[in-house]
């Protein structure tokens, strides 16, 4: 049996920033590995890569994300806040090195798209950029409610809330129910701050009741 470790948060918080981020940052698991699109009048296009997307709701279709303190150099927030709109792009294994190193401090006024090598293209009149080369890619709003769009949190964070506004992605990875068959795209997922993974799909399970055993699929594109 391998050998197990436990530390104490007074342990933890005696290491270095650095192993601290590293540990801290891998325990909540695999994550979606998304690129975020925002443009400012001002200073042009920028994308960053983000690993905090979360599903808030389908009715109206919600997601979040969660940005760091936002200081001077925190493009993604200040553009967001200026034009209420961004765009979310899946991550997939052609583009992993590029996307990733969006994650450099570029100077404002640099586009990430440019200095990375990846194509910025717009949706008719929406004003932020999504990926040409991304799979699935989806445009949302800053939330109307202001309060609940810009939470900070206990650590200076902002857990920042978007309604959907369009989304992009191929027929072919639509399941007969409506189930988006990210594995069909080559999507990749994110560990701690950087490591990237493919992933290997296991089964879809029917809905859980508790008196009966939930049925599996491995054909993810159909529907129950």
């Amino acid at each position: 049996m391998a050998k197990r470790v436990v530390y104490s948060l007074m342990q933890m918080m005696a290491w270095s920033d650095r192993r601290r981020i590293a540990t801290i940052n891998s325990l909540s698991g695999f994550k979606s590995a998304t690129l975020v699109g925002t443009s400012s009048p001002e200073h042009g296009d920028n994308l960053a890569v983000i690993s905090s997307i979360v599903h808030l709701g389908a009715n109206p279709p919600l997601m979040g994300m969660i940005l760091r303190p936002p200081g001077d150099d925190s493009h993604t927030y200040h553009n967001l806040m200026s034009t209420k709109v961004c765009t979310f792009n899946h991550i997939h294994e052609g583009i992993v090195e590029k996307a990733h190193q969006t994650s450099a401090r570029y100077p404002r006024g640099t586009s990430e798209f440019d200095a990375v090598g990846l194509t910025s293209e717009k949706h008719d009149d929406f004003i932020a950029p999504y990926v040409k080369e991304s799979k699935i890619r989806i445009g949302l709003s800053l939330n109307d409610d202001t309060e609940k769009s810009d939470i900070e949190l206990v650590n200076g964070c902002r857990m920042i809330v978007c309604k959907v506004e369009w989304i992009d992605i191929p027929e072919d990875s639509i399941a007969t129910d409506g189930y988006v068959d990210l594995e069909s795209t080559r999507g990749v997922a994110i560990s701690g701050l950087d490591g990237y993974h493919t992933t290997s799909g296991i089964g879809r399970f029917s809905y859980a009741k508790v008196d009966k055993t939930s049925e599996k699929r491995t054909d993810f594109k159909q529907g129950w």
